[in-house]
């Protein structure tokens, strides 16, 4: 009996110290993880000067929103964030319209021709035409400079498709299907009716998936846009960043330095406007996550590839 209490007391002591390791050390790694999304926050509302003697360590030194004045300055800021917000949210509807529909054909074990389209799909992932090729084949399809080029192209990810259909297969029974059948629902009234809102955790992780990345493509709004008024907020911030950076001869370097008392003063401003430009960009990005965030572990486990 004593050797049985002893053994729990130790197992106990030995539970007890695990819990206070796995927690410090996880306190730390949220640390790691956070302090540089705190330091840009921070620093984007601090004094230049303090950012540059590396003063703002753990809170604004000298409030200022001189940084953010100085980016919203550049005229072509508001519109490129709501082609942003137009891009992401329309690309995302049919983003998910595809992978959803797709993911259920492939996970039909009666769906004709389905390793076929199988191999179509995943030899994509490995193969590609390149650019110039991509690039002539969207200017003989009349995308370029278009507002659909940038809402189509990386529409469809392959790998997503591939966890859609993985969900499907393995967290909604079969059964049903064969119960839907028997009560004459066709295959659109079954997808629409069972699958989808049986799916709502896969879906909000590839809302993620898709609007993450279609909010910070500035590449294609590079390549394949031409006129101004149609840029993506990323493609203007990369533009604000380098000429505040690299371009002193630009036509927004020269507005700062017009209001400015000297060009030592508009390069302050530069300093900080860097960090506003982040805050900027990866603001709407947390948003969503933290919306979708009760929805976003439960989907990823379920709908991750086994072997």
């Amino acid at each position: 009996m004593e050797k049985e209490v002893k053994r729990k007391r130790k197992s106990s002591a030995s539970n007890k110290a695990f819990h206070i390791f796995n927690a410090i050390f996880w306190i730390i790694v949220m640390f790691i993880i956070l302090y540089p999304l705190y330091l840009v926050v921070i620093a984007s509302i601090s004094n230049p000067d303090a950012i540059y003697r590396g003063e703002v360590i753990w809170r604004p030194i000298e409030f200022s929103i001189r940084g953010y004045k100085a980016v919203f300055a550049y005229k072509e800021l508001i519109s490129s964030y709501g082609n942003s917000i137009f891009y992401t949210v329309t690309s995302v509807i049919i983003s998910i319209w595809v992978t959803m529909s797709a993911g259920y054909a492939l996970s039909r074990p009666t769906f004709p021709g389905k390793k076929i389209f199988n191999f179509m799909f995943i030899f994509t992932m490995f193969f590609g035409g390149g650019l110039i090729p991509t690039f002539l084949v969207m200017r003989d399809l009349g995308l370029y400079n278009t507002r659909a080029i940038m809402i189509l192209m990386g529409c469809v990810s392959v790998w997503n498709v591939m966890v859609a259909r993985t969900y499907i297969q393995n967290s909604i029974p079969h059964e049903l299907y064969e119960a839907a059948v028997l009560d004459g629902a066709s295959h659109f009234d079954y997808f629409f009716k069972c699958v989808i809102p049986l799916s709502k955790s896969i879906i909000a992780v590839l809302v993620v998936y898709y609007g993450v990345s279609k909010w910070n493509d500035y590449f294609t709004g590079l390549v394949y846009l031409k006129g101004r008024e149609l840029l993506p907020l990323q493609t203007v911030l990369r533009e604000i960043l380098a000429t505040l950076q690299l371009d002193k001869s630009g036509d927004y370097m020269m507005s700062v330095t017009e209001n400015a008392a000297s060009l030592t003063e508009a390069m302050r401003t530069a300093n900080v406007a860097k960090y506003c430009i982040i805050v900027i960009a990866t603001g709407p990005v947390v948003l969503l996550y933290a919306l979708l965030q009760k929805y976003f572990e439960k989907g990823v486990m379920i709908g991750s590839l086994k072997g």
